[in-house]
């Protein structure tokens, strides 16, 4: 395969080429054809922090070696040589989509429905949501996620919105200890199910840099209002920094890097005591209202965890705790 040799200059595959006709483009390594491979679809939830290797790696065996493309709302290109050198893949681009005109251009919407690999970068979700949110850029998300049978995967902003429920960030980013001493703080922006649409993760809240900022108490204040005020049976799925969760097209989580990832259940049957606004939260039922999974990564991808079907029987590689809240304060123990 042989790229455009738009420097007159020897070969330009490993070279970041800017492509005239391309909306939004923040340049691309590798073959400037569509290629067409055999891919196989699978969901990575990045923590955020150091971009984890083998996920990518597990992503890129899975695109069958096609064209990957980054997308992002701000920064560089930078993810363009770091995906070229880790596998054999036959392009890498970046698209910038930070308007809603680009994100109804149709040469933007064909190069992502190309891609076979799909990567939503870092930065804040509350810009994705409102540049993204109802145009052709989130349909053809979609149809990647849903149709195309492709892997996509996305870090801290990026890994926020690849779940049903969201949490957007879009006042300022919620702090644990004070959302959970008022759980109807104007911090907590959550959404339902009306912009992309993973397999599996309709019920789900995704949260990410989790430990490294102590995102827990946010995270069950999150699922707490998903119960009290739509009625969702809700469950969480959390990455701290520098690990990812790796879910196959069975539904079957796997943990890659150096740090841990949640999976965590709720009960219909134990929906908060107290969850009203300007009252701290309390969520306990004898220390027992969330039953979490604790799942710790490797280079090789640790444990198993059904996302599909959230069964205790079925995980492996981690261990079981039981997570409470008691006015307003979080506590854990293990099973």
């Amino acid at each position: 395969m042989s790229a455009i040799n738009s420097f007159g200059q020897g070969d330009t595959t490993r070279q970041n080429q800017i492509i005239k006709g391309r909306p939004g483009s923040l340049g691309i390594i590798g073959d400037t054809a569509d290629v067409k491979t055999k891919t196989n679809y699978g969901l990575v939830l990045m923590g955020g922090g150091k971009d984890v290797d083998e996920a990518f790696k597990w992503m890129i065996h899975k695109s069958g070696g096609g064209n990957v493309v980054i997308i992002r709302a701000s920064g560089t290109n930078a993810y363009n040589r770091y995906v070229y050198r880790l596998g054999n893949v036959a392009s890498v681009e970046t698209l910038k989509i930070d308007t809603r005109e680009l994100a109804n251009n149709d040469t933007v919407i064909n190069i992502i429905r190309n891609a076979e690999m799909l990567f939503i970068a870092g930065g804040d979700q509350s810009v994705y949501m409102k540049q993204w949110k109802g145009t052709k850029t989130a349909d053809a998300i979609n149809y990647l996620l849903g149709v195309k049978d492709v892997p996509v995967g996305g870090t801290s902003a990026g890994c926020a919105i690849l779940s049903g429920v969201y949490y957007s960030g879009e006042s300022r980013s919620a702090v644990s200890k004070e959302v959970l001493s008022d759980p109807y703080s104007n911090q907590v922006t959550l959404y339902n199910n009306d912009f992309l649409f993973p397999p599996y993760l309709a019920d789900i809240v995704t949260d990410q840099h989790y430990v490294a900022r102590n995102r827990e108490g946010r995270h069950v204040v999150f699922m707490s209002r998903m119960l009290t005020d739509w009625k969702i049976l809700p469950k969480g799925i959390a990455a701290d920094e520098k690990t990812a969760v790796c879910i196959n097209k069975k539904g079957i989580a796997t943990v890659f890097g150096s740090s841990k990832a949640y999976f965590i259940q709720t009960s219909s049957a134990q929906a908060p005591e107290t969850c009203l606004p300007e009252q701290p939260l309390t969520w306990s039922h004898n220390q027992k209202a969330l039953r979490v999974y604790e799942l710790a990564g490797s280079s090789a991808g640790n444990g198993k965890f059904s996302v599909k079907t959230f069964k205790t029987k079925k995980a492996k590689g981690g261990n079981w705790q039981w997570w409470w809240v008691k006015a307003g304060e979080l506590r854990q123990t293990n099973n």
